[in-house]
């Protein structure tokens, strides 16, 4: 080094005044009383030997040189100090470094006030690598001291650094707790990351559900970035389906060059110098997102250190939002616990009916998952229809709730959403109701109402599907996957309360029975003996003409009933005894005259008249009929007024009797009929005993088909749609309808 030229030092080095040996004494400029504050830091290309005494010291293991009021020490490397001065040739690498170790205040103020904080970021990552090297090649316990202090004091000075970053993940953590959107919070992260590493702009990109495509994430403020469709992870050729194939890190400086991604970022990346792009993952393991950070043409590129910042901090924040969505997940099953309870509460406590049972549950469902409105429809396999009595509960647009007051509704188990449901088993959530097939537009035209979304349910008990729960019309967006698990649970526990409504509603029809009971064996009896001797011992006449004739009738001699002897007569004419047990039909026929009560009109008298018409009908034309119909019509016409009270279904189900509750339509024609059956099934009065067992079943079946029948409801349809047929010449014997 020539001594004539001035050597200039690096701008980072700190700055050195010239001062003079102060008394002679020694002073550290670390904290020493006549040390002084006062150190102007130097500027950039300033020589050396104009901050340096060139005065050589004369005894060379050390030198102290007082620079601005402030002694330094510089231990022998040869440099003598020589009227205040050091000359450049003396200044040495060693000296140097002796002289910063020996004075650190003056490279502590330097740094301080002249170096960015990237730069001493950087520094302190190649001091972490290098202790870490040290670490691995050190065996001895002293070392491995030495190594633990080194990461002692890095930790202490990182947690000085890194104050505003760590301000910025404790407002995150507070962020992550009190918000259960995911995509936000992945959204606050990268903005997190972002700023940590001084990136000019950063992309979004979150897994879908599928799992097969990334979806880039638009914050709800516009920052710049542009808007981007769904990127196909395993087709797509841009850097973030790249990092999300490989679950590996990527630092770019030239994205266009790169045969891996030939269409770079997907997007303009015009006047982008640098991509730093990291996946996101799950302490699993898998993917969840992945961030694209870049910087502009008149940006640094981005360092190792800026890669260690960036997964540090998703490392964390995978971390930590995991967590956060095991809390919230844990508080919103917590809160549906609660709503179940309520709902179990409120069901199992007070099951008057199954309707009350179906309304709440229609009530409970619309609150469970925001709907609009609500349906339930419940299965008859007999028919394999669905039916509902209650639907369309809600308290938005649209009809008022419909209740037990109006009719009830059927449709096929094929037909529409709800049919689709129960015949498939399948949940079905739909997100445009106009745009499925399955869908039924008849009831939005009717009502006005307009279906946007759908949620339908089947409800299962025992493996049996006995239902199905449709939600319409979500208040706030569409039905999403969390609505449908809740609303899987809650099905359980509506398939619970309506088994159980069914069953307390058997329970509460067998306890009317009960009561029904008891009042007609209070009020009636099976004939006595001597009735039954009595009639037995009269002959049964061969023939008697006057019956033949429709006009016939017995109110002429009403002191001796013959009634019950005639009854004999019509039976023994048309069908002959002897497939009939004649005790049997005697039994039978004084037990029906018993149980007829004794009412202004519909009494034994009536019962008589009946069957004494259908005799005359019969014997008119007996080949109309077949033995097993003209069997059915006449006991039918017999007992078709069975136990009648006097009052009409519409007094019954208006006082709320017995009857009414166990039949909810023709009560006293179900009634007629269930008495028909009792006295048949008393010992000594079951006339078809020696019918064959598929007879049986027949008979019966048109025995009830009759008697109800004769419900005025029914007959005035019935009798018009016969006169239509009659007059229009189209009626056919031979159409079972028709019969």
């Amino acid at each position: 080094m020539s001594s004539s030229r001035p050597v200039r030092l690096n701008r980072r080095l700190p700055p050195i005044s010239a001062a003079k040996a102060t008394n002679g004494t020694h002073a550290k400029a670390n904290g020493h009383p006549s040390a002084s504050p006062r150190t102007s830091p130097c500027t950039n290309d300033r020589t050396v030997h104009s901050r340096l005494l060139s005065q050589k010291l004369k005894s060379p293991p050390s030198a102290r040189i007082q620079n601005g009021g402030v002694n330094m020490v510089v231990k022998g490397h040869g440099a003598h100090v020589t009227n205040g001065q050091v000359k450049p040739s003396d200044v040495s690498p060693d000296f140097i470094k002796t002289f910063l170790r020996d004075n650190p205040s003056v490279l502590e103020k330097f740094v301080i006030n002249n170096c960015r904080q990237e730069l001493v970021e950087k520094w302190l990552l190649h001091i972490i690598k290098k202790n870490q090297r040290l670490d691995r090649d050190s065996n001895s316990d002293s070392g491995k001291e030495q190594s633990s202090d080194r990461r002692a004091s890095l930790s202490r000075w990182k947690f000085s650094v890194h104050s505003d970053k760590r301000q910025m993940l404790e407002e995150l953590t507070r962020d992550i707790h009190r918000k259960n959107n995911k995509a936000q919070v992945l959204a606050e992260l990268t903005v997190c990351v972002a700023s940590g590493v001084s990136a000019d702009g950063y992309n979004l990109y979150l897994l879908d559900e599928t799992g097969r495509e990334l979806i880039f994430f638009q914050p709800p403020i516009d920052t710049g970035a542009l808007k981007l469709q769904k990127q196909n992870i395993e087709a797509g050729r841009t850097v973030v389906t790249y990092v999300a194939r490989t679950l590996k890190p990527l630092c770019l400086t030239d994205i266009t060059a790169d045969p891996r991604f030939p269409d770079g970022l997907g997007a303009d990346g015009t006047g982008i110098r640098a991509v730093l792009c990291q996946p996101i993952l799950e302490p699993s393991g898998n993917l969840l997102a992945v961030v694209e950070l870049y910087r502009n043409a008149s940006s640094p590129l981005f360092q190792d250190f800026d890669q260690e910042i960036v997964s540090s901090y998703l490392i964390w924040g995978a971390f930590a939002v995991h967590y956060a969505e095991m809390y919230h997940t844990m508080t919103k099953q917590r809160k549906l616990n609660d709503f179940l309870l309520k709902v179990t509460k409120s069901i199992f406590q007070d099951i008057v009916s199954m309707d009350t049972v179906i309304m709440k549950i229609m009530n409970f469902a619309q609150k469970l998952v925001s709907a609009d409105r609500a349906s339930l429809f419940l299965v008859d396999n007999k028919t394999n229809e669905l039916y509902a009595r209650i639907f369309d509960i809600g308290n938005g647009v649209g009809a008022d709730a419909i209740t037990t007051d109006q009719k009830e509704i059927r449709f096929p188990l094929d037909k529409g959403v709800a049919g689709y449901v129960a015949s498939s088993g399948n949940t079905l959530n739909i997100k445009d109701a106009y745009q499925d097939d399955r869908f039924n537009r008849d009831v939005d035209t009717q009502t006005g109402y307009r279906t946007k979304t759908l949620l339908c349910m089947p409800i299962y008990i025992r493996g049996s599907i006995i239902g199905v729960v449709q939600m319409v019309n979500k208040l706030n967006g569409t039905f999403n996957k969390a609505d449908e698990e809740a609303f899987e649970t809650f099905a359980i526990y509506c398939g619970l309360a309506l088994h159980h409504a069914k069953l307390y509603d058997k329970i509460r029809r067998s306890e009317q029975k009960y009561k029904v009971a008891l009042e007609v064996l209070t009020y009636h009896n099976q004939c006595t003996n001597s009735e039954f001797a009595e009639l037995k011992s009269e002959e049964i006449p061969d023939v008697m003409p006057d019956l033949q004739m429709f006009e016939f009738t017995d109110y002429l001699d009403n002191q001796i009933d013959k009634k019950p002897l005639m009854s004999l007569y019509m039976f023994k004419d048309l069908f002959g005894l002897s497939r009939f047990d004649i005790s049997h039909l005697i039994r039978f026929t004084l037990t029906v005259r018993k149980n007829y009560r004794r009412v202004p009109y519909h009494n034994w008298t009536h019962g008589f008249s009946v069957s004494h018409s259908m005799y005359a009908v019969i014997k008119a034309d007996p080949s109309r009929w077949s033995p097993l119909e003209a069997l059915s019509m006449f006991v039918a016409a017999l007992c078709h007024d069975l136990d009648h009270r006097g009052k009409n279904n519409a007094y019954m189900v208006k006082s709320a009797s017995p009857l009414a509750a166990i039949y909810s339509t023709s009560t006293m024609e179900h009634h007629h009929f269930n008495q028909t059956v009792s006295i048949l099934q008393q010992d000594g009065h079951n006339i078809f005993r020696f019918l064959s067992s598929e007879d049986y079943k027949t008979v019966l079946a048109n025995i009830k088909y009759c008697i109800l029948a004769t419900d005025l409801a029914l007959f005035f349809p019935n009798k018009a749609r016969l006169k239509a047929l009659v007059d229009e010449e189209v009626y056919s014997w031979q159409s079972k309808d028709h019969r």
